[in-house]
């Protein structure tokens, strides 16, 4: 790669309101959203305390945090149902789905070197 190669590359990640990892990926790239996220993608419909006993050192504050931002971006929807006591359950959008492949792929990549990065530690 030369020089003005290497310029061009870093300048498309530079620039704040156009960098897709600083606004997409960062969005889903924590680690309660990609819990969440795989929680979700096993089930239809998931109830919020479904999702944090699946998940049982997330607080429920970081949780409920956590689901709502994921549902402003578009990756997960919330049902409420009219019910005494309410229910809501938790799915997976066509946007959410059509991640998770992606997240999947990680995964494995993940348990396959997690022993080379936990010896470097």
């Amino acid at each position: 790669m030369n020089r003005l190669e290497l310029k061009n590359n870093l300048e498309k990640y530079t620039g704040i309101e156009s960098c897709p990892i600083r606004n997409i990926v960062a969005r889903f790239s924590s680690k309660w959203s990609m819990l969440i996220l795989c929680v979700l993608s096993e089930n239809e419909a998931t109830r919020f305390n479904e999702i944090g006993k699946a998940i049982p050192d997330i607080s429920s504050k970081v949780l409920a945090d956590t689901l709502k931002s994921l549902e402003q971006d578009g990756l997960i929807s919330r049902k409420l149902y009219a019910e005494i006591p309410p229910r809501v359950e938790y799915s997976l959008t066509g946007l959410g789905r059509s991640l998770m492949p992606h997240i999947e792929n990680l995964v494995v990549w993940a348990i396959e070197n997690f022993k080379a990065f936990k010896k470097r530690r």
